[in-house]
């Protein structure tokens, strides 16, 4: 009850499985499709942890298509539109986010990212662990990120990709 009282999105379309406390805030649209799980029961941070779903602002929009499993400690952040498509599985402690969130110009530091880019997570992804993916990525269907891999820059279908920053170090 505790997380629901943190939950302030009023926008949500569709419904989801939680294992685990789920808090979706902002003022954008949260939609999910068909079996979309949040939480491990037998998975590390399962008692200490929840998911974190934010669309900030009025424009911004969290897509979860079907059949996605997520594992504990996600958070996803969106000033433009983050979409995560059919039969995606995403790692423990992963975080996705379409903005830096802060101006990086000095003079504006307190101001907002001027430019939120889109960020994709195509079919058939597969997640690992402790990964952070970035503005402006789309990452192609059917492929792998490794655990702790840093996401900055776009993937194609069918390829492993890993390390800090990421890099293909396969094909599938």
């Amino acid at each position: 009850m505790v997380y629901s009282f943190f939950s302030n999105n009023k926008k949500i379309t569709g419904s989801f499985v939680s294992n685990q406390p789920v808090v979706i805030k902002g003022l954008g649209d949260v939609v999910f499709g068909s079996n979309v799980n949040f939480g491990v029961v037998d998975s590390p941070f399962f008692l200490n942890s929840y998911a974190y779903l934010e669309a900030r602002t009025k424009h911004s929009v969290l897509s979860f298509g079907n059949n996605i499993h997520i594992n504990n400690g996600f958070s996803v952040i969106s000033e433009k539109k983050i979409v995560i498509n059919d039969n995606v599985l995403i790692g423990v402690n992963c975080q996705i986010m379409d903005s830096v969130f802060h101006n990086l110009d000095a003079e504006k530091r307190l101001e907002t990212d001027p430019k939120p880019e889109e960020v994709v997570i195509g079919e058939n992804v597969f997640i690992g662990n402790n990964v952070t993916i970035l503005k402006g990525v789309n990452i192609g269907e059917n492929s792998v990120v490794a655990n702790g891999a840093i996401v900055t820059k776009s993937f194609p279908k069918n390829v492993v990709i890993a390390g800090v920053p990421a890099k293909i170090i396969r094909d599938l």
